[in-house]
């Protein structure tokens, strides 16, 4: 008998625009890889300095609001949620962000970052996921908590 391996496939960012309904300025995810369809995957969000949200927040010190940090991670949760569909069902699906429990901010996110979202999924019941959600810069930690979302019918 053979062993199996999970079968992990990337996306670029036409990929992930066919699967998220979000667009500029709000589409927080540029790519993602390593992704297993409704396990688990990892998400990449290039911070540049003209991202809308800098000009407020704060200026002369230009930081990526921590609630954003969270939308990132649940959109990466959302990619790994809708990877489960053909492109013809993704038309008829969508994804709703529902909870987020237990976050912590542990670094401050820049311009010129690379925000790395890691995700996994520890539970389902019928169409709600709970993942739990991790954020990374450079390797060192910036942000975790357990995110919950479920799929619908549009």
């Amino acid at each position: 008998m053979s062993e199996q391996t999970e079968q992990t496939k990337s996306y670029n960012i036409n990929d992930v625009m066919k699967m998220l309904p979000h667009r500029y300025p709000f589409l927080l995810v540029d790519k993602a890889i390593d992704v297993v369809a409704g396990e688990r995957g990892i998400g990449f969000k290039n911070v540049t300095v003209n991202e809308p949200f800098f000009q407020g927040h704060f200026p002369g010190n230009p930081v990526m609001p921590g609630v954003l940090q969270i939308e990132a991670m649940a959109q990466t949760a959302g990619i790994v949620m809708m990877a489960t569909f053909s492109e013809e069902e993704l038309k008829k699906k969508a994804v709703l962000f529902m909870s987020i429990d237990g976050v912590k901010f542990r670094k401050t996110v820049l311009p010129g970052d690379v925000l790395e979202m890691r995700v996994e999924r520890m539970q389902t019941v019928r169409n709600v996921h709970k993942f739990k959600c991790e954020s990374f810069v450079e390797g060192k930690k910036a942000c975790e908590g357990i995110l919950t979302a479920m799929i619908f019918d549009k």
